[in-house]
């Protein structure tokens, strides 16, 4: 019976190509530039098929007396890709899951199951600190690496008692503890908002309003099709085909008002039902048009449109955004419009782009800190789809100048 190797291929350097490689079973895998975040993701996953195909995880059980934490792994990964899918796609909640047992298959892969205990869970917990992972992130992650035990435990590969003692380990607490803290999401400034708008595409002007006007989530707007849209009534609704509570049976529904109904429609008259309203491809090809119909030189000379393109590039734009291509088509929008100064020294400069900078949800947060202050908390959870208040409390910037106005008057 083949059995996993207890040596885990090492991740190494490749002097003459510059790339990152792992030897599997005498086969070199070259897995991009070495040190990056890229080329590390793919050396997990490389190793993590490798060990799939050395053994099945049926053959693991019976003997749990032996089993690894890198043999408990591969047969929770297999579980993962098929538990964790949404329309026939895997959720965000893989890549996380991989991200979270990395520093234990590191540190402790080939540490029989039953002999990992507490402390060697807060060693890892160390490591992730050490790595200036924020204390939130943190207690996720070792939350996952608990959930892994727990599956142990439900499928008789992991003892009860080695779960319980896990579960022990409490989460980090702020301020007690050397684990850094993230700053809280705050709403996008609106003249930043406003003068990137300006600048990026008009597909992309778009999508930034509607978030604004409607508290629409990035992966929400970027599925939009003139399908999911009920145009009836004043006030449009849109059903989102996939959400995120949507596993949970709860249903979404998003209310488009005249506002967001001016933004949206030449996207919705110009396409078939079932195309998605917002297209890279699109906004790619009036990007070339412009470049075309602003170029200096004549026609006659020099190249001819679209002669200078590669006839078959590596990438192509797709038919729809996803939330990374619009947050970064976000970022690029900001890196247009705000030019930093020249006389700015590292920390300065990194200080100076986050505070012209902003991101897809911040825009959630300016429609949750709007509709609190005008409408109260209550309506702001109806129309942004939150279950509990408490949610809704953490996307709404409390309005410091009401109460400086009320202690002006009482105090």
């Amino acid at each position: 019976m083949p059995r996993l190797s207890a040596r885990i291929p090492k991740y190494r350097f490749h002097k003459a190509s510059g790339q990152a490689v792992v030897t599997l079973d005498g086969k070199d895998f070259y897995l991009g530039k070495h040190g990056t975040t890229e080329s590390q993701n793919r050396y997990h996953e490389e190793v993590v098929q490798w060990q799939l195909k050395r053994r099945l995880p049926e053959q693991l059980v019976g003997n749990r007396s032996a089993l690894t934490i890198n043999e408990l792994f591969v047969a929770y990964w297999e579980f993962v890709q098929v538990h964790y899918r949404k329309n026939g796609s895997p959720t965000s909640e893989v890549e996380d899951i991989r991200l979270s047992v990395r520093e234990v298959l590191d540190l402790h892969g080939c540490t029989i199951v039953d002999e990992f205990g507490p402390l060697r869970l807060k060693a890892v917990r160390q490591a992730m600190i050490d790595g200036g992972l924020s204390r939130g992130v943190i207690n996720q992650r070792i939350g996952r690496i608990k959930r892994l035990f727990k599956w142990g435990v439900e499928n008789e590969l992991v003892r009860g008692e080695t779960l319980h003692a896990l579960q022990a380990v409490a989460g980090l607490r702020k301020g007690r503890t050397d684990a850094r803290e993230a700053d809280p999401i705050e709403p996008a400034d609106e003249r930043i908002v406003e003068r990137v708008r300006n600048v990026c595409s008009h597909q992309i002007a778009a999508m930034i309003k509607l978030q604004i006007a409607t508290g629409m989530r990035p992966g929400e707007v970027v599925l939009l099709r003139p399908c999911d849209v009920e145009r009836s009534g004043r006030v449009w609704v849109y059903e989102p085909s996939v959400h995120k509570t949507e596993h949970h049976g709860k249903r979404r529904r998003i209310y488009i008002g005249p506002k967001a109904q001016a933004a949206l429609t030449p996207f919705l008259d110009s396409r078939s039902p079932f195309t998605f309203c917002f297209s890279p491809a699109e906004a790619e090809a009036e990007r070339r048009a412009r470049l075309s119909e602003h170029r200096r030189t004549p026609q006659s000379c020099g190249n001819r449109p679209g002669t200078n393109r590669k006839r078959a590039p590596k990438k192509q734009p797709r038919d729809r955004y996803d939330t990374n291509s619009y947050r970064r088509a976000i970022d690029y929008a900001c890196r247009k419009a705000f030019q930093p100064p020249k006389c700015l020294n590292e920390q300065g400069l990194k200080a100076w782009r986050k505070a012209h900078r902003f991101h897809p949800h911040q825009l959630r947060h300016n429609a949750a800190t709007f509709l609190a202050k005008e409408f109260g908390i209550e309506a702001a959870q109806v129309v942004l789809g939150h279950s509990s208040l408490a949610v809704t409390q953490v996307y709404a910037e409390r309005d410091y100048a009401k109460a400086a106005a009320i202690m002006g008057e009482v105090g």
